[in-house]
């Protein structure tokens, strides 16, 4: 006699969108990846943070990583079982690091802008840089659930 035995299938969404290097490319990214977490049937909580992640990395993007001609491509990956999001956003710009604190060493306090990575440190699980070739970044940020402790990590992220 042969047991059958449950199979659980880990179904994983993706969602890859190249966009023009401009105001509005920013804008549709936010707009495409709601839309898409909204067809996943993500949690609300879960979907809130990956939008504004988005449009946080999207503007940098487009504000401090742009090359004339070349455009910034945004990717979403969503695990169905866990729930969690990975949010990418890629630009030709890898000379250009961010800095991502205010104060000594980073931007001033003082500064109109410059907080965008704050924000995504607070609403992330995980974020970090990597390095995109020949010359571009990714910057990347996680999000579960449940909410669990933030990090940033410098490093290639443990997929």
């Amino acid at each position: 006699m042969y047991a059958i035995t449950p199979h659980q299938h880990s179904t994983v969404r993706t969602f890859t969108q190249q966009l023009s290097s401009t105001r509005r490319g920013a804008r549709l990214a936010r707009l495409l990846v709601a839309e898409r977490l909204t067809a996943w049937e993500v949690s609300p909580s879960v979907a809130e943070r990956a939008v504004q992640i988005t449009a946080e990395l999207a503007a940098n993007a487009v504000l401090h990583g742009r090359v004339q001609g070349r455009d910034f491509r945004v990717a979403l990956t969503c695990a169905a079982v866990s729930g969690g999001v990975r949010i990418e956003v890629t630009d030709p710009r890898g000379e250009r690091l961010p800095t991502p604190s205010p104060g000594p060493g980073g931007i001033p306090f003082d500064t109109a802008s410059g907080r965008g990575f704050l924000l995504v440190a607070a609403l992330a699980d995980r974020w970090g840089m990597e390095p995109y070739p020949p010359s571009g970044k990714t910057a990347w940020a996680e999000i579960g659930p449940g909410g669990a402790a933030r990090s940033h990590e410098p490093g290639p992220p443990t997929r």
